[in-house]
């Protein structure tokens, strides 16, 4: 029985990890918030809000690219005004991505598209339900095998 539920728990995490499956809720939570932030774009900006300012090479791993792709899709976010580079206090060859006030209200936006997707799609769950599933993958995340 526990072997099953590990099972099912792997599967339904491989549909939410799939790269695919985030290109897709990255373009819809994107959509009309401007050239420059797409679901290319998204992990850099939502990474960079997670981490605080961050080199492109110490921010790949959280976005998901390649430090040359973090470099890529930084450009276009500073072109937007959304990111600035600067200087890293402890190396002067090395720049920091930081947020902008911009940036910083794209990604409210978006963390309040992506909790109103969310909320949407668990509207006919019955009462207290959701709330028991958000403490347990809450739970989940904090001491289960991604602790």
């Amino acid at each position: 029985m526990e072997n099953e539920v590990g099972h099912e728990i792997a599967e339904a995490l491989g549909i939410l990890l799939r790269r695919t499956t985030r290109a897709q809720l990255h373009k819809r939570l994107t959509e009309g918030m401007g050239e420059a932030v797409d679901e290319v774009t998204y992990p850099v900006l939502s990474a960079l809000a997670r981490t605080g300012p961050r080199s492109a090479a110490e921010l790949a791993p959280d976005a998901g690219v390649d430090r040359s792709g973090v470099t890529r899709r930084a450009s276009r976010l500073e072109a937007a005004g959304l990111i600035r580079r600067e200087a890293d206090p402890t190396d002067r060859r090395a720049h920091l991505l930081v947020l902008t006030e911009e940036g910083e209200a794209a990604v409210t936006e978006l963390r309040a598209r992506l909790a109103a997707h969310i909320m949407r799609s668990l509207s006919s769950w019955p009462p207290g339900e959701a709330e028991s599933f958000a403490r347990q993958l809450r739970r989940f995340t904090a001491e289960g095998p991604f602790a």
